[in-house]
């Protein structure tokens, strides 16, 4: 652990050190999007393969996480200090994502496949639903498949097949694509595309991740959604409204889970509905500042089903009546003539949590299919369920292809009568210790809701045009829930570096 620590921070500290000059570098001039190694060959010695799009994006990653995370204990029993719960976890991650896309005057593809495989992963086990590792997925799979008629500047195209579906922030809707094994859908789009207002239609099934297996979306899970962005409503800000719907069909639970890992597996039955608004300023229309601000709200019904719930007992649970909300408001201050352009920032994220888990009500925002990674802290305990996150941070650039960023996230809980809930969704929740009782997490209603706060100290450079070495060093400094939660087996803090290297061929 030492020894990966002790290089992040080199990698992070090495920038800075090498910047310390009375004149910050001046800024290179904007230059297009690197169209990666093969296709920079193609179009070389032939201009008509521009239509073209023939590239393979390669990432490895390290990640070393001690004390709590993505660890053979499971977030159970996080930051545990008992030997027998074993929350330490160093592994290794590859991802190839090659892809062909063409686009034309009126008809464009892409077919991109994923290959995404873990190496040292303890959290491995022959016998669990998709060996337990959601981030070892095999040989090669379809991430995106898809045709689209028509293009961006039309007033209307179509896109159907295999994608992502990014809105705003991805703090509803994204593609996770921090993760070995991302986000996509099995989807039809339609999007309107005026100088007054733009609006995407879309129905799709979320894609499941089977363990070496064809992944797969389940008709029975259906997320549809209109999204409406109205850039001209201010001169200065920029408007965006949308609704969506989860519908899981209650015989989702008798289907076939056995080749999916956690988090992803047994979806809750739910019909939920989802509203919101977000206003956010455009680029230099308040000066050096710059805001957001998002609500949403949700309504429907869910029924409490997570993955580790065992089938019989999944088919018996109610549907709950939803009433949850979620707010976030970000306020940002960049000082362009200062040295390194730092950029200064505070985010507050709340969503709501239940009061009363027995009378047939939820208040327990549901975080829908989010890119939770850099939003609630890098370690990913927290998602925007049952808590309140404020992220206060500044980043710089010290040298053109340098990056540098500082980040504390303190977080609490929103309603200690709810659990904490772990980045997935999945509540933490040893329900063999009684509330109270100090011997595991679970709803503690009497402890504090103070669950602690993340300092990360992160740093990225561009050493070469399509290539990026990211690195981070981050620790987790618990707070009195998570003490007293285990105060009969004891807490201690927790720790997570990574280092990864992206390149774009």
């Amino acid at each position: 652990m030492k020894s990966i620590l002790h290089a992040a921070l080199a990698v992070s500290l090495a920038g800075a050190l090498s910047a310390q000059t009375a004149v910050p570098a001046p800024k290179p001039a904007a230059l297009p999007p690197y169209p990666g190694y093969i296709n920079s060959q193609l179009r070389a010695n032939d201009p008509a393969m521009k239509a073209w799009d023939v590239s393979v994006n390669v990432r490895l990653r390290y990640d070393d996480k001690d004390g709590a995370g993505t660890t053979d204990a499971g977030s159970n029993w996080d930051f545990s200090r008992r030997p027998v719960d074993d929350n330490q976890n160093a592994y290794e991650l590859l991802r190839l994502m090659p892809k062909v896309g063409y686009t034309g005057q009126r008809v464009s593809f892409v077919v991109e496949g994923r290959t995404s495989y873990t190496f040292g992963d303890e959290r491995y086990s022959p016998t669990a639903p998709g060996h337990n590792l959601p981030e070892d997925d095999g040989a090669i799979d379809l991430y995106q498949g898809y045709v689209q008629i028509g293009n961006a500047k039309d007033p209307v195209s179509f896109k159907v097949g295999r994608q992502e579906l990014t809105y705003g922030d991805q703090r509803l809707v994204g593609h996770a694509r921090w993760l070995n094994v991302p986000r996509t859908f099995d989807a039809a789009k339609l999007h309107f595309e005026q100088p007054e207002a733009t609006l995407d239609l879309f129905t799709s099934a979320v894609v499941y991740a089977r363990d070496h297996k064809l992944n797969t979306s389940n008709p029975q899970d259906l997320f549809s959604g209109a999204y409406l962005t109205l850039p001209k409503v201010s001169s200065k800000e920029l408007v965006e409204l949308y609704f969506y719907s989860r519908n899981v069909a209650r015989g989702i639970l008798t289907d076939t889970w056995s080749d999916v890992a956690a988090p992803a597996r047994l979806p809750a039955p739910q019909d939920l509905y989802t509203l919101g608004i977000r206003i956010k300023s455009k680029p230099h229309a308040r000066g050096p500042w710059d805001y957001t601000l998002e609500g949403a709200w949700q309504s429907g019904n869910r029924s409490a089903v997570f993955p580790g719930t065992a089938v019989a007992a999944a088919l018996a649970a109610p549907r709950l009546n939803q009433n949850a909300y979620a707010v976030i408001g970000q306020l940002g201050y960049t000082c362009p003539d200062a040295p390194w352009s730092p950029r200064f920032a505070a985010t507050l994220s709340q969503a709501s949590g239940d009061n009363n888990a027995t009378d047939g009500k939820s208040g327990t925002f549901q975080n829908l299919f989010p890119s939770n990674h850099l939003l609630y802290g890098a370690f990913d305990l927290t998602g925007l369920q049952n808590a309140r996150d404020l992220r206060l941070s500044v980043s710089s650039t010290p040298l053109p292809k340098v990056t540098l960023g500082l980040e504390v996230n303190y977080q609490w809980l929103e309603n200690a009568n709810d659990f904490w809930y772990n980045a997935a969704g999945a509540p933490r929740n040893f329900s063999g210790a009684p509330a109270g009782s100090g011997g595991g997490f679970r709803i503690n209603p009497g402890y504090d809701k103070d669950l602690g706060h993340e300092i990360d100290l992160l740093a990225s450079w561009a050493f070469m045009r399509g290539a990026s070495l990211d690195a981070a060093v981050c620790r987790y400094f618990r707070g009195d829930y998570i003490k007293e939660s285990l105060r009969a087996v004891g807490s201690k803090d927790a720790t997570y570096a990574y280092v990864q290297l992206t390149v774009g061929l």
